[in-house]
């Protein structure tokens, strides 16, 4: 199994997002998580730094730029996505990289906090 490293300007990006209530409350992740065709779209108008900041994680061995390095998204690449937090969460805890599940958990707590 993979090891991951927590990735920090990810957990940061988050909570600026979402202390500027970019977030989406109540979405299908499976319906609006960004694929493939999404994540070469938005490389080909950002920078692999900008690309990273929406995953909390970091696959450790994999080389930077590219696809591989960068698991639990976070968001549409617009926004955060509630149900994409969970699901960081949720996986995270699976597969026992608990600091991953933990920071998710902060910031599932954050948006509940903001959104209230």
């Amino acid at each position: 199994m993979a090891s991951y490293t927590l990735n920090e300007r990810a957990v940061a990006h988050a909570r600026r997002l979402i202390k500027a209530r970019q977030y989406v409350l109540d979405s299908n992740w499976g319906d609006v998580q960004p694929g493939a065709d999404d994540e070469n779209a938005y490389l080909d108008t950002h920078a692999w730094d900008e690309f990273a900041e929406w995953h909390l994680g970091l696959t450790d061995g994999a080389n930077d730029e590219t696809k591989a390095r960068y698991p639990f998204v976070s968001g549409d690449f617009r926004r955060i996505h509630r149900s994409a937090i969970i699901a960081c969460q949720f996986r995270a805890a699976e597969w026992r990289h608990k600091t991953i599940e933990l920071a998710a958990h902060d910031l599932l707590q954050l948006i509940d906090e903001t959104s209230a």
